[in-house]
């Protein structure tokens, strides 16, 4: 039997505010554990929760960039449930009525563009921390995330692959990084998501048992996980058995996943409207000034390069992977045609990208800044440098020896373009080496290139490469 893959993704995101969503206590992270921890967060008799201005105006820009309606009044509610993290046996959330409803994520897997809807984006506060590790037998408790703002973006079972679901979770990494909600940061624990996976038949329209994998945080994690679920579900069912809606971990070592505990509905946890906080309204003035402080969309920023400089749509993704590169980008090419536009380009995809990764480096920190890689593109495209010699001035300039005009007069790198030079270089080749003359005309093509390398070691590499093929073709044609 052929199966369908069917995946949801429920990601949380910390909101980018200094303090908590209902208290004035820091969200920094790599504090000692409870020192970040008020009486509000731990749930001291009498404390009530404060509503944080700078959560809400966060939620409603995301709910801009993605095309949601943005609901006012919006209802918290309090999610019951015990853990030990857990300090009011409660959490406070949004259920019914969340602050943003549907919209969705545009990704592309290959060649194939798709939009994947959303159901909902709500404002959450987080849990504390169970520790396990150090404590021999028992269990230790930090609450300095108690209380951290979160918003949960839940999609709609839109997604068919792995690979599917790795692009969405990245082009929402880079939308909640791009417009400033949120820090993205995974290893901080940031940005994390848990996948809904379950397989069907092909061609049918009712959706199979799910099962969830809980606290995704790398992007090769979630790939992973997914693979191995979906191996693992349809073997069950081609088995005879039948799936069992639960909850489940993913273990990296083992690259597998394992049963955590039986899945709850949400009227397992007996949501009703937290008493304590008034249902949320958002003006229509309050809205459009956010949309008015927003920055152009990673979309519009990919259309732009595309429209100006005929970028494919990968080097388009690419170039919008961060709001610190498109930017980086539009300095580069600010003002350049399309030819040297897709110099620019290519240059930072390619050699600016490799570097960056080699010395573990952002855009931002980046040794050659904006006009300086300009400067670079703009001796490739008037010919002032070759390919082989542009990638010596880079490395000079990476090591911080300068900018390319200085690089290239120190080091007497200039390229020969003059015809009339690269004519009389080419004849005295031709006259030196009559047999390799010989063997190309008898067919052997190798030789043709044995007699470029002859002319660009006569010229220490500095002949035009592209005009010493053009006028060694003319002359032996001839």
């Amino acid at each position: 039997m052929k199966w369908e893959v069917v995946i949801g993704l429920e990601t949380h995101a910390q909101l980018s505010t200094l303090s908590k969503i209902f208290s004035g206590a820091p969200t920094a992270f790599g504090a000692e554990p409870n020192t970040q921890a008020c009486g509000v967060d731990i749930a001291l008799p009498g404390v009530l929760p404060v509503l944080n201005r700078g959560a809400v105006e966060r939620a409603v820009r995301f709910g801009l960039a993605v095309g949601a309606k943005i609901n006012s009044p919006s209802i918290f509610a309090r999610k019951n449930y015990f853990y030990p993290d857990l300090p009011k046996g409660y959490q406070i959330s949004q259920y019914e009525k969340p602050i943003v409803e549907c919209g969705g994520i545009a990704i592309q897997v290959g060649d194939a563009e798709k939009t994947v809807r959303l159901t909902r984006a709500h404002l959450e506060e987080d849990a504390g921390k169970s520790l396990h590790e150090d404590f021999h037998g028992r269990s230790g408790i930090d609450l300095n995330r108690a209380g951290t703002p979160l918003l949960e973006i839940v999609s709609e079972p839109d997604m068919r692959s792995a690979e599917e679901a790795v692009a969405y979770a990245k082009a929402l990494h880079t939308l909640v990084r791009w417009i400033g909600v949120c820090d993205g940061n995974m290893q901080e624990g940031s940005f994390r998501c848990d996948a809904n996976v379950s397989v069907r038949p092909a061609g049918s329209d009712k959706l199979g048992t799910r099962r969830e994998i809980k606290n995704l945080n790398s992007f090769r994690f979630l790939q992973q996980a997914i693979e191995y679920e979906v191996q693992w579900q349809i073997g069950e069912l081609e088995d005879g058995r039948a799936i069992e809606q639960a909850t489940v971990l993913f273990d990296p070592d083992s690259g597998e996943t394992r049963m955590m505990r039986s899945k709850e509905d949400a009227h397992d946890y007996r949501y009703f409207p937290d008493p304590d906080l008034l249902p949320l309204e958002v003006t229509v003035q309050q809205i459009e000034a956010v949309r008015a402080a927003m920055p152009p969309l990673p979309e519009a920023r990919r259309e732009q390069f595309r429209a100006r400089f005929g970028l494919t749509p990968y080097d388009a993704g690419l170039l919008t992977a961060s709001r610190e590169l498109a930017d980086y980008f539009a300095a580069a090419a600010e003002g350049a045609d399309a030819k040297t536009g897709k110099l620019c380009a290519n240059w930072i995809s390619g050699a600016l990208s490799a570097r960056l990764n080699e010395d573990n480096l952002e855009i931002a920190a980046s040794r050659i800044d904006a006009s300086r890689l300009r400067g670079l593109v703009d001796r490739i495209a008037d010919g002032t440098l070759s390919g082989k010699m542009a990638k010596d001035v880079f490395d000079a300039m990476w090591a911080g020896e300068g900018d390319a005009d200085a690089i290239i007069a120190a080091k007497g790198l200039k390229q020969i373009s003059d015809s009339g030079t690269l004519e009389k270089i080419v004849d005295d080749v031709l006259t030196a080496n009559a047999q390799q003359v010989a063997d190309y005309r008898a067919g052997k093509e190798k030789a043709f290139n044995s007699l470029v390398g002859q002319a660009m070691k006569a010229t220490r590499g500095k002949a035009n490469p592209q005009q010493v093929n053009e006028i060694l073709k003319r002359k032996l044609a001839g």
